[in-house]
């Protein structure tokens, strides 16, 4: 069965008959490496072709479809048709003619790719694979067709009639009909790069940062600097972004499964088509941060808004002079006091409720159900756009607490809009392996019914890197130095500064002693409270575990895990917080204490 992006459910109410049926022709009758997208847009000019359909042996297509009758065509030429319509005589573009402007606008863009493109001869410049364009005319059957003039007008192997995308049409007849739309076959299949880079050319939007700290999405503006490697979304991540669709979503997803980059997607989707501002909520201030900066990078600063949660009711409190609660300097309580006041005043209609298009949310594990619901409620009835991310196994916040959630109760209506991603797409297959290790008992799945939360163990995506280093030293200050030493090395070697992360857990028993040895060995740093994720900022970032939650570096260090250990009562809260800083690290991993 073909991939049809987006699923056919959340585009039917704006497909045409002859779109549904022959969506479902295309879903039912190719195989399963066959890649199909509805009404995307496609390339910079954001053309929107009906469907591309594209398979790594057999090439690229573009397809027009249309639902006219044989007798509501006037007239038709190679450039124009004439239609009698309700209301009157209309003229069109020749959809053949609409088609093959869509294809070539597609293969221009694809060309600029020397990696896509034959390297020489006569064929120079020219795509590696096939590529063509035809028409589906839905509403008029073969016979009809024939038993006119338009195949003068309209090439008759670039057409596929109603009578042959019916349920039951055979499944070679069918293949044979887009077949004959290309012009030549290719033996050899692209390559998965390959394939990765026509994605990267014609849809900007499912691109990924070549530098994990430079945003979730590649803003390059520059065409002609076409990188070496490229990174986009993969295709059940893009299936996801594209098919969210209206009303309520939850998606569980391991750590590195992408669910900050669907999230990020969806905001900026929402901010298009949306009139009121969009809110993304975390618990994460330095994801907070790094959202902000993302958005901002995508030109949605004054219609996206990123708080920390906290941050936000504070914020809520004082636009609209309800007040802050008394602080008596225990920020635990006053935090807590904070929210309460928040719930009281959306309750009593102080602070009103439907504030905002939509309300996003990310770490939903690290927020207490009462948060939920009260995020819930500044959802616009109207557009009714809510989307919690989960994954339960980096819970660290009350987790007991929230163990028989129910998201129902709390207004969030997951019911048949969930959706579960297992594949880590982040980390090597050696550094999952320690990690998942690590948290082993942690991580046995566990089912739950669609209203409340699974635990889900992480798939591996088979990249593989260097083992992760497990050092054992003396003291924090030689633990620091080996850190140091280690960082300059991969320096020298070219890995960026801002590619680079240390780690750790408590910053009186560790993390003054490491933070104060870098800066005396000279490493450039920047601590958590102080980053900003601007481009210059080219410094290794040192941050607390639970500061680096949603964030990933190249390369990560964690200093001092042997004070973990020390309170036994914690040793499963230990485990968590391990699990999320080693899943940080994209390539290599070093760790360092007992």
């Amino acid at each position: 069965m073909a991939s049809l992006i987006p699923a056919i459910g959340s585009c039917l109410s704006r497909m045409t008959g002859g779109e549904k049926r022959l969506a479902r022709r295309l879903e039912d009758k190719l195989e399963d490496d066959y890649l199909i997208w509805y009404d995307v847009p496609v390339g910079r000019a954001n053309v929107h072709p009906d469907f591309v359909v594209f398979n790594p042996r057999r090439g690229l297509l573009v397809l027009e479809v249309k639902d006219w009758r044989i007798d509501t065509i006037a007239a038709i030429d190679r450039q124009s048709v004439d239609l009698i319509t309700s209301d009157g005589l209309q003229r069109k573009i020749n959809p053949l003619e609409q088609a093959r402007q869509y294809a070539h606008q597609v293969v221009d863009v694809l060309k600029t790719d020397s990696q896509l493109t034959i390297s020489s001869g006569c064929q120079q410049g020219q795509l590696l694979f096939p590529w063509g364009y035809g028409v589906v005319l839905a509403s008029i059957s073969r016979r009809q067709f024939d038993d006119t003039d338009l195949g003068q007008v309209i090439e008759a192997h670039r057409v596929i009639c109603s009578d042959e995308m019916t349920e039951n049409a055979d499944v070679e007849a069918f293949q044979q009909r887009l077949w004959a739309m290309f012009p030549f076959h290719r033996s050899v299949p692209l390559s998965l790069p390959q394939i990765d880079r026509m994605r990267w050319h014609l849809f900007p939007e499912i691109r990924i940062a070549a530098s994990p700290q430079g945003g979730l999405f590649d803003v390059q503006e520059d065409e002609a600097d076409i990188p070496d490697i490229v990174r986009v979304m993969d295709i059940q991540q893009e299936q996801l972004a594209r098919s969210l669709g209206e009303g309520h979503r939850v998606i569980h997803g391991v750590a590195g499964s992408g669910k900050t980059l669907i999230l990020a997607y969806r905001a900026e989707h929402l901010a298009q088509i949306c009139k009121r501002p969009i809110l993304v909520l975390c618990y994460n201030k330095t994801l907070a941060r790094r959202l902000e900066r993302t958005m901002a990078a995508r030109g949605l600063a004054d219609k996206v808004s990123v708080h920390n949660f906290h941050q936000w009711c504070r914020a809520q409190l004082i636009a609209f002079n309800v007040g802050l609660p008394a602080n008596d300097s225990d920020n635990s309580v006053f935090s807590s006091a904070m929210v309460d006041k928040l719930i009281r005043a959306v309750d009593t209609g102080l602070v009103p409720a439907g504030q905002y298009d939509g309300v996003l949310i990310d770490e939903g594990h690290d927020f207490e159900p009462h948060w939920l619901k009260l995020a819930a409620q500044m959802v616009n009835p109207e557009t009714n756009a809510l989307l919690v991310l989960y994954d339960d196994a980096q819970a660290i916040y009350g987790r007991a607490r929230r163990s028989k959630l129910s998201f129902k109760q709390l207004g969030i209506q997951a019911q048949g809009r969930t959706n579960i991603l297992k594949i880590n797409y982040r980390n090597t297959q050696e550094v999952l392996k320690l990690a998942a290790g690590i948290a082993k008992e942690l991580l046995q799945p566990s089912a739950a019914d669609e209203d409340g939360v699974p635990l889900i163990a992480p798939i591996s995506a088979g990249r593989h890197g260097p083992e992760p280093l497990l050092i054992k030293l003396p003291t924090l200050r030689e633990e620091g130095e080996y850190i140091a030493k280690h960082l300059k090395a991969a320096h020298q070697d070219g890995t960026p500064w801002s590619d680079m992360a240390v780690i750790y857990h408590d910053y009186a028993s560790v993390g003054k002693e490491v933070l104060a040895t870098l800066r005396r060995l000279s490493i450039p740093v920047t601590f958590f409270k102080d980053i900003s994720f601007a481009a210059s900022e080219d410094t290794v970032k040192v941050l607390t575990m639970h500061s680096c939650k949603g964030l990933e570096f190249p390369l990560v260090a964690i200093p001092g895990i042997g004070t973990l250990a020390a309170d036994e009562k914690r040793t499963e809260d230990d485990a968590r917080l391990l699990y999320v800083a080693m899943t940080r690290a994209t390539r290599e991993l070093v760790v360092l204490g007992g």
